[in-house]
């Protein structure tokens, strides 16, 4: 599946920005699942520094200040994107998932070290995620006997679509994934925290996924153009069989329809734009995403 993705964010301040600085990670991913035919980054006012690195997680990061007095900033991002088809399952025990608690990690072998490397920071507490005994009880049931850890992860994937209700509004971006189990209610990203916080609960590493979601509209309906936004959903890791990907807000596995633009520990790791200026008063911030299908 190929798309062609906009992305536009507009800040309209109250009062004149002498200068600001930002950091964006809006750059797709190339990966075994998925090509970046295209990147291009036009911003308004004309930055007077650019740059690009790639973080720790591998993600693609761009940088820009502005010094110029400037009421208004746009920032819009057009990517293309090719999407192929992959495979959905893992025969993994769950049990072999674990790098705490259990033996997985002393049975690595060399050739997968590094992954084991780069797997354990996923274990550990971050920004939005805090393990507890709470989220342990909560995700235990799915992770009982020598079931797959693909059934194992889906099962739980599952379980918070049933029990959690989709609520724009009812949190933010700071909310505490303790808040989102009490209130059983928020949106993608909310999910995304508290599966990880459950699997992490069990010391299995997971990552937060960032990227978009292609929708469909209902039929005998037009696509609203610039209607669609970004999304978060999960990855598991599996060992040698690697990462298993699961999307807790709409109960599936991710395949076509998910465009990943980088991941992390939490959505701190991959926030879309954030940055810092002086003066500007009271911001507006507004953005507009949309995912065209090209086939």
């Amino acid at each position: 599946m190929k798309y062609l993705i906009s992305h536009s964010t507009k800040y309209d301040y109250g009062d004149v920005v002498p200068e600001c600085f930002n950091i964006v990670r809006l750059s797709p991913r190339s990966l075994e699942t998925q090509t970046c035919n295209r990147h291009e980054m036009a911003i308004s006012p004309e930055p007077g520094l650019r740059t690009q690195r790639t973080d720790f997680f591998g993600n693609g990061v761009e940088q820009f200040s502005i010094h110029v007095p400037h009421s208004s900033l746009l920032v819009e991002v057009f990517n293309e994107v090719e999407v192929f088809s992959r495979e959905l399952a893992g025969d993994v025990p769950a049990r072999d998932g674990r790098l705490l608690g259990q033996n997985s990690w002393r049975q690595s072998t060399v050739e997968n070290l590094g992954a084991d490397l780069v797997a354990l920071p996923l274990v550990n507490d971050s920004n939005h995620v805090r393990a507890s005994d709470a989220f342990a009880e909560y995700a235990s049931e799915s992770f009982e006997g020598e079931r797959p850890m693909f059934e194992a992860a889906m099962e739980l994937t599952s379980r918070i679509f049933e029990d959690f209700k989709f609520a724009p509004g009812t949190t933010t971006v700071s909310t505490p994934v303790e808040q989102v189990f009490e209130k059983r209610a928020g949106v993608c990203q909310d999910f995304a925290h508290f599966q990880i916080a459950c699997l992490r609960s069990l010391g299995i590493p997971a990552r937060y996924m960032s990227g978009y979601l292609r929708t469909i509209p209902p039929p005998g309906k037009e696509r609203l153009v610039g209607a669609d936004a970004s999304h978060a959903w999960v990855a598991v890791y599996c060992g040698v069989d690697g990462w298993l990907e699961f999307d807790p807000t709409n109960n599936v596995v991710p395949n076509t329809d998910h465009i990943a633009i980088g991941w992390g520990r939490d959505y701190a790791d991959v926030c879309p734009i954030q940055g810092v200026f002086t003066g500007g008063g009271e911001t507006v911030m507004r953005v507009s995403v949309d995912v065209a299908p090209r086939d």
